[in-house]
Parts: structure tokens; sequence; C-alpha cells
């Protein structure tokens, strides 16, 4: 109910314009009851609208361009485009294309990429190819920088615990200011307390590609660490990441805490276009509907899912307030990527990257840096 007061990029403390600097609006703009969130952050997409962040390629540019425009419609104003477990000489060939920057008009802006493999366990590698997969030999840290070239424009590393040598790894990645998330795993509950306690702080698409949770009674996994999060933020100021795209079943969510909880839409090239076949890296992906899978096969392989859509649906499937299911999309990743001083908030001096949505939660307007870059037009498109 409140005004929203923005300049220079930054949202505003009105009380220092009125009393300090004597000051008023230049511009005013009628909201017409919307709700202003913050900007979502998505920080796990594949690629989308025909892109595949994880095809080999000498001009990845109007590719991420591409993405960057057509995902502001749907409310993100921040992400970390996603490459799946592929050969070394893709790593090499990609990530020196990738770079940090700033939304605009352009598009949303890039907080880094996130590496979803390739050290990932066989028994759960899910879409990921299997003569891809690698595990840590005796140089650990050296064996993953060998893998992908290049750390300069990494934010997000998706490992399984299980794997020997992790937990160097975990470290020399955190101590990089790179976060952990843990996934494709098998691990038991001691392999990721352990991981954990070397600095790892999320969960890559809870539910998925890891042992159920009906499993949890006999050899409890990495699920297990969604029941110990208030224990490790007591204890380490950590707080548990558990990530939830369209594939999860959120009719029903255990007992995870939803501070914790980060929506993600997982989406793959075929998002924003029909059905038929795509790519993920280097499988062939089918669209059958609102479900994704490895072409001939039921393995799930990420999703379709725009991240207003995860919105809806977290917020419908689950009955908690807005105010719950917008944080997932915005506070909780940016808290995770540790920026939450200036993104994922209203709070003074923050970025002024934020949504106009109705009471639907459907994105009426978009702006990042307190311009606005998409807008609903009359015909609703």
């Amino acid at each position: 109910r409140e005004d929203l007061w923005v300049r220079e990029g930054k949202i505003l403390n009105p009380e220092k314009l009125f009393f300090d600097e004597k000051g008023s609006a230049d511009i005013q703009l009628d909201c017409k009851d919307s709700i202003i969130a913050p900007g979502f952050i998505d920080v796990q997409i594949n690629g989308g609208f025909g892109v595949d962040f994880s095809l080999a390629t000498d001009d990845l540019k109007p590719g991420i361009d591409l993405v960057s425009q057509k995902i502001l419609s749907h409310g993100v104003t921040s992400f970390c485009p996603t490459l799946v477990t592929s050969p070394p000489s893709v790593y090499h060939q990609i990530l020196p294309q990738m770079s940090i920057r700033n939304g605009g008009a352009h598009g949303a802006g890039i907080l880094g990429a996130h590496l979803e493999g390739p050290f990932i366990s066989k028994e759960k590698k899910g879409a990921h190819p299997e003569h891809c997969l690698r595990t840590f030999e005796a140089g650990a840290f050296q064996d993953l920088l060998a893998t992908y070239g290049s750390l300069d424009c990494v934010r997000i590393v998706t490992l399984a615990p299980e794997m020997k040598r992790s937990s160097e790894v975990i470290r020399e990645l955190t101590k990089r200011g790179i976060c952990v998330s843990l996934g494709h795993s098998v691990a038991n509950l001691s392999q990721a307390e352990e991981a954990v306690q070397h600095g790892a702080t999320f969960i890559t698409h809870l539910f998925n590609a890891m042992l159920p949770p009906h499993m949890l009674v006999h050899q409890p996994s990495c699920f297990g660490l969604t029941q110990l999060a208030p224990l490790w933020e007591d204890q380490h100021g950590t707080v548990l990441g558990a990530a939830a795209g369209a594939a999860a079943k959120l009719t029903q969510p255990l007992s995870v805490r939803s501070s914790g909880l980060v929506l993600v839409t997982d989406a793959i090239a075929g998002m924003g276009l029909a059905p038929g076949r795509h790519t993920l890296g280097q499988q062939v992906v089918e669209i059958d509907g609102l479900n994704t899978y490895i072409a001939g096969t039921k393995t799930l392989s990420g999703s379709v899912a725009t991240m207003d859509t995860c919105v809806r649906h977290f917020q419908e499937a689950t009955g908690c307030s807005v105010e719950t299911a917008l944080e997932a999309a915005s506070l909780h990743p940016a808290q995770l990527l540790g920026i939450e001083h200036k993104k994922g908030t209203l709070n003074y001096d923050s970025d002024a990257d934020f949504l106009m949505l109705n009471d639907g939660l459907y994105v009426q307007a978009t702006y990042i840096a307190g311009e606005e870059v998409w807008r609903r037009d009359a015909l609703g498109m």
C-alpha cells in the first residue's frame, strides 16, 4: 500500500528525499493496485526458445541475448546460464564466451554460470550422458580445472558429495566464492553433512536424481539435510537451499523450511516452443505436454516451465502465502548467491529490479535498475 521510490537505478529512502533534500518525485506512475515484488532470479536454466547453453558454438552471444530478452516477460531480471554434463572441449569452448553483466532493456542480467556435472553419480545421472561423467583423481581440484578450463564466470557447481576427494574440491570452490550444490547423488547423510561442513550450501532439484524421501528411515540421504537445516544455520550461519523446479512434485511437500526453498525452472531449449524434439547438451530431448524426457525414454530431463509459472504452481499446490511464493523466486536465490544486499528485496539502496503482478501472480511489467524493460500490452501479449 506504499509508494516505491527509485532514483539512479536504486530503491530510494523517501525520508532522505523529503527531509534532507526537500525534494519530490519527477515522475509518478499509477500501478493500479498491482503487487510490486522483487525481480525473479533463476539459478538453473539450461536454455530456452531454441537455445541450448550446452551446445558447442563459437558464437554464444546471440543465443544468450535471445534468452535473456525473452525471459523478461516471465519476470526474470537475473539468471545463471546452466551447462549440463559435457565433454571438456565444450566447457573450454563455451565458458570463455560467458561473462557476468548487468540487466537492462537488452535482457536479464547474467550472474555467472551454473555447471551441473560432470562430477556426479552414474546411478543418479538422470538426463546426463554417462560417457561424459568424470571422477576426481589424484589431482582433485586440478582435475576440475582441467575439465572446465576456467572458473572466471562460474557461480554454482553441482556435484555428488560421495565422490572421493570431493571435500577438498568443495573447499577450494567455496574459497573462490563459488556456491557448491549437492545433486545427482546417492550420498548418505553423513557424506552430505561432511560436504556442508566444507562449504556446500544448496541442493539441486530436490526430490529428483537422489535417493527418494521414503528411504530416509533406512538410508538417510541428501534430502535429510533439509531436516537438519535449523541446526546448520545455528552452528554455521548457513541456510540450506532446496531447488524445486517444475519436475518436483510439490503437491505434498515434506517439512522443508520455506525459508530455504529456491524455485528454478531447469528449463531446456524447448521452453517457449511447440512440443517436439530438442537438445539438452549431448542428449536429444522430447517434449510431451508439460513433461520433457530423453527421447525414447521416460527419464525426466529439465522442464519447459517459465519462472512465473513455477511461482504460481508453488503457491497453488502448497497453499503457501503469496509472499512465500515470491520470496522463493527472488530473496532466496539472492541469499544463495550472497547478493541479497542488492537484489531479491525492495529494501532501500538495493537495485531497482522489480515486477508488477496482478492478484493471480501474472507479470504485468518488468523493471531493471528502475527502467521498464517489458510490459504486457492491452491484448495481454
